[in-house]
C-alpha cells in the first residue's frame, strides 16, 4: 500500500528496497541519456542537424542529469505532496507520448510507397531532395538519387526533375548537386530539369509542376514521386494538393544508423502539414 509522502518516515529514502530501486532507475536513465546522446553528436558531427536529432539530444541531457541528481530530486519531490503529483503526471504524459510515436512508427511501415503499374505512361519522376551538408549528397540523397535513376531507367521518355534549394548557411544549391549526380551516372544532361528554388516539401512539388508544365508535362500526366521510404506517403499526399492528378510515390531506403532520428522528424512534420494543411 502507498504511503502518503507526508506521512513518510524522514529515513525512507534510506530503505535498502528504496536505494536498490534508485539505484537501478538512475543506471537505467544514464544508458539511455548515453546512447540517445552518442547518436545525436555522431549525426550532429557528420553534418546533420533537424528536429528528429535535436530533440532525442534533448531528452539526452535531461536524463543524464537526472541521473547524476537523482537523490536532490527526490528530496524535492517529497519535500511537497503537489510536486509528486507533477513529477507522476509528468512522466505519464511522456509515455503517453513514446505510445503515439510508437503508433506512428508502426503504421509509418506500411506507407513506403507502391511503384507505378506496368504499362503506365509516365511523364515526369520528379527526386525530392533532402539536404547537403558541407555541399555533398548525403547518404539519404544518394539513396533517393539511386532510386531516381532506376526509376528513370524504367521509364526512359520521362522528364527527370531534380528538386531542392539552397540549404541555410550554405552557398551550394541542392538541385545542382543533385543533377551533377545523375549526368555522371549517365543520365542524358538534356532530360534533367532543375528545381532549385525550393525549402520544403511543398515547395519542391509545387515549384516542380510549374517547371514540367513549361516542358509540356500537364498536372493531370502520371508522375513518379522519389523521395525515402518513411517520406512516401505524406510526399503524395502533398503532390496531390500541389495540383498533380496521377501520382506513384516510390521510397528509396533510409540509412539504419539515420532511420529512427527520420521517423521521429517526420512524425513532427506529418502533424505540422495537417495543421497548417499542407494536405
Amino acid at each position: 500500500m502507498n504511503m502518503p509522502l507526508d506521512n513518510l518516515p524522514s529515513n525512507y529514502m534510506e530503505h535498502p528496497a528504496v536505494k536498490r530501486s534508485a539505484r537501478w532507475m538512475r543506471l537505467a536513465l544514464a544508458l539511455v541519456g548515453a546512447v540517445l546522446l552518442g547518436d545525436a553528436v555522431a549525426l550532429m558531427g557528420m553534418g546533420l542537424f533537424n528536429f528528429g536529432i535535436v530533440l532525442p539530444g534533448s531528452i539526452s541531457i535531461a536524463f543524464l542529469l537526472l541521473a547524476l541528481c537523482w537523490d536532490s530530486v527526490a528530496r524535492w519531490r517529497k519535500a511537497d505532496p503537489g510536486r509528486q503529483l507533477l513529477w507522476r503526471a509528468g512522466w505519464l504524459a511522456f509515455a503517453a507520448w513514446l505510445f503515439t510515436v510508437g503508433v506512428f512508427f508502426y503504421d509509418i511501415r506500411g506507407g513506403m510507397g507502391v511503384p507505378a503499374p506496368a504499362g503506365t505512361s509516365v511523364k515526369a519522376i520528379v527526386i525530392l531532395g533532402s539536404g547537403t551538408p558541407n555541399c555533398e549528397a548525403s547518404p539519404t540523397l544518394i539513396a533517393r538519387l539511386d532510386q531516381g535513376l532506376v526509376q528513370a531507367q524504367r521509364w526512359p521518355e520521362a522528364k527527370v526533375v531534380v528538386s531542392g534549394g539552397q540549404d541555410f548557411g550554405l552557398r551550394c544549391v541542392e538541385a545542382e548537386i543533385m543533377a551533377d549526380y545523375l549526368v555522371a551516372r549517365g543520365a542524358a544532361a538534356d532530360r534533367v530539369i532543375r528545381e532549385g528554388r525550393s525549402t520544403s516539401t511543398e515547395e519542391n512539388l509545387v515549384f516542380s509542376r510549374r517547371l514540367l508544365e513549361g516542358q509540356g508535362v500537364d498536372a493531370t500526366d502520371p508522375v513518379v514521386v522519389v523521395t525515402s521510404d518513411f517520406h512516401v506517403r505524406r510526399a503524395v499526399k502533398i503532390a496531390g494538393k500541389a495540383g498533380f492528378g496521377k501520382v506513384a510515390g516510390v521510397g528509396a531506403g533510409t540509412p539504419l544508423y539515420l532511420r529512427y532520428n527520420a521517423w521521429l522528424r517526420e512524425y513532427f512534420a506529418a502533424i505540422s502539414g495537417w495543421v497548417l494543411r499542407e494536405y
